[in-house]
C-alpha cells in the first residue's frame, strides 16, 4: 500500500507579471495546480474557484477513482463559466488544471489545459500529460518538431480550458504507482523556462523536495521569470502491514513527513477564493445601491478652475486709495448654463463610451479587450478600461492579425471577446 511520504509546494508571481493567476492545492491524498487566466483579477478568480472545488474531495458515489475526480472538475467548470457570464468583469475567464490522486497502488489524473505532471521514478523523468495547446497538437500532427513547439511564437494558445464554453473535455489517466515514485506538478511558468531536460537534472540532484522545489522556481526566474511559476512536489513510499515506511534511508532524508502530510490546504499567495471575490464585489455593489455592474469613471473634466488666491495680510496689503471701490467678481448668467450644458454633454458622451469594446495591446504586450474608447486625455486620464487580459503575445501574431489587434477598431463586446477567443485557439486566419 501506498501514501504520501512528503511534499512541497511553492509559487511565485515571477519577474514580468503584476499579479499571481496561479493556485495550488495540497491535502494528501491530493494535489493540483490551476493558472488562471483572464483581465481585472478574473484569472485568479477562476483558478482559485477551481481549487474551492477540488478541498471538497471526491464526491461519496459516482463509479472510479477517474470518474469521481472527473466529476469535481466538469463541476468547477460549470461554476466558473456560470459566474464569468453573470458578472461582466469576469468575462472570459478561465483556467487550466492539473489535479492528481494517490490511490493505494496507483495514481490518478485529470488534466486540461497545458500545466504539466511528471514522474521521477529512479533516474528515469518522464512527463505524464500532453499539453492542449495550438503547438502541441502541430507536434502530434507531425507538422512541428518538440524543438520548434519550444520556440513558436504562439506556443502558449491552449485549446482547452475550465470556464470558457459550458462544457469541457478533460483527459484522465491511471498510472501504477511504486514505492519513492516523486511527482511533480507545474504551471507552464516552469517549463516555458526551463527545459525538461534541465528540470529533471534539478530533481535528481536534490536532496530533498524542498530543495528541489526551490531551485525550479530560483530557475524560472533566473530565465527571465515570464510567467507566474508554481510547483507541486510529492513522493510516495510503501506502507507494510505494521504501518512502517519500507526505507529507513527515506525516513531520514523525509524529516517531518507525516507532519507535511497533514498539512492543511494551501493556495497560490496571490490568488482570492472566489467565494471572497464574490463577497467583495457584492458589498461594493451594496454600497453603490446598483446591481453587479462595472463601476463607472467619473466625466472627464474640460479644465481646471484656478483657486482664488487668498487675500494678502495687512502688513503687506496695498493701501487702498481714497474713493477706490471694492468689487465682487460676477459670473454672468449665461456662462453658467453653457457649463452646465458642456458637462452634460461630457457624461453623456463617457456613458455612450462604455458601451463599445475594443482590441489592443496591454502594457505587457498581450492581446486584451478594452471597454470605452482607445483615446488619451491630458492629464494621465483615459477613456477605456481593461475588460479580458490573454495570453496571446502580440508581437507572435503574424502580421495580418497584429493589424487587427493594434487598429483598435470598435467592436460590440460579444465580437470582441470572440475575436481574441480565436486567436487564443489559433482559429483566426492569418
Amino acid at each position: 500500500m501506498l501514501r504520501v511520504a512528503d511534499h512541497f509546494e511553492r509559487t511565485d508571481t515571477g519577474r514580468a507579471r503584476r499579479a499571481n493567476e496561479d493556485s495550488y492545492f495540497a491535502r494528501s491524498p491530493l494535489f493540483a495546480v490551476a493558472d488562471g487566466m483572464g483581465g481585472a483579477q478574473a484569472g485568479e478568480v477562476a483558478s482559485g474557484l477551481a481549487v474551492e472545488v477540488l478541498e471538497q474531495g471526491l464526491p461519496d458515489e459516482g463509479g472510479s477513482i477517474e470518474e469521481r475526480l472527473a466529476s469535481r472538475v466538469a463541476e468547477a467548470n460549470e461554476r466558473i463559466n456560470a459566474l464569468s457570464r453573470e458578472d461582466e468583469r469576469l468575462a472570459g475567464m478561465g483556467t487550466t488544471v492539473t489535479a492528481a490522486y494517490v490511490g493505494e497502488h496507483e495514481l490518478t489524473v485529470v488534466h486540461v489545459g497545458d500545466s504539466r505532471l511528471y514522474r521521477l521514478r529512479d533516474s528515469s523523468f518522464e512527463r505524464l500529460t500532453e499539453d492542449h495547446t495550438l503547438v502541441e497538437e502541430l507536434v502530434r500532427q507531425g507538422k512541428l518538431t518538440p524543438e520548434e513547439a519550444g520556440a513558436h511564437p504562439q506556443r502558449s494558445i491552449i485549446t482547452r480550458a475550465l470556464g470558457p464554453e459550458a462544457g469541457v473535455q478533460a483527459d484522465t489517466l491511471t498510472f501504477p504507482a511504486r514505492d519513492r515514485d516523486v511527482y511533480l506538478i507545474c504551471s507552464d511558468g516552469l517549463t516555458s523556462m526551463v527545459p525538461e531536460a534541465r528540470v529533471g537534472q534539478l530533481l535528481r540532484s536534490a536532496s530533498t523536495l524542498q530543495d528541489a522545489g526551490r531551485a525550479l522556481v530560483d530557475a524560472a526566474n533566473t530565465a527571465g521569470g515570464r510567467d507566474n511559476i508554481t510547483v507541486v512536489l510529492f513522493r510516495l513510499e510503501e506502507v507494510h502491514a505494521a504501518g512502517v515506511g519500507a526505507a529507513a534511508g527515506d525516513t531520514a532524508r523525509l524529516t517531518g513527513a507525516a507532519a507535511a502530510a497533514e498539512q492543511p490546504t494551501a493556495t497560490g499567495a496571490a490568488a482570492p477564493r472566489a467565494r471572497d471575490v464574490r463577497g467583495a464585489l457584492a458589498e461594493a455593489d451594496t454600497a453603490e445601491g446598483t446591481p453587479a455592474e462595472p463601476r463607472r469613471a467619473d466625466p472627464v473634466p474640460t479644465g481646471v478652475v484656478p483657486r482664488r488666491p487668498q487675500p494678502p495680510s495687512e502688513a503687506h496689503a496695498p493701501v487702498a486709495t481714497e474713493g477706490r471701490r471694492r468689487r465682487r467678481l460676477r459670473i454672468p448668467a449665461g456662462a453658467i448654463v453653457s457649463l452646465f450644458f458642456l458637462a452634460a454633454i461630457l457624461v453623456a458622451f463617457w456613458f455612450a463610451s462604455q458601451t463599445v469594446y475594443f482590441v489592443g495591446a496591454s502594457d505587457d504586450g498581450f492581446v486584451t479587450v478594452y471597454r470605452g474608447m482607445p483615446y488619451d486625455l491630458p492629464a494621465g486620464l483615459d477613456l477605456y478600461s481593461v475588460n479580458y487580459e490573454s495570453g496571446v503575445p502580440v508581437a507572435g501574431l503574424p502580421a495580418r492579425q497584429r493589424q487587427v489587434v493594434t487598429e483598435h477598431q470598435l467592436r460590440s463586446r460579444d465580437d470582441a471577446q470572440d475575436l481574441v477567443r480565436q486567436l487564443e485557439r489559433g482559429r483566426l486566419q492569418p
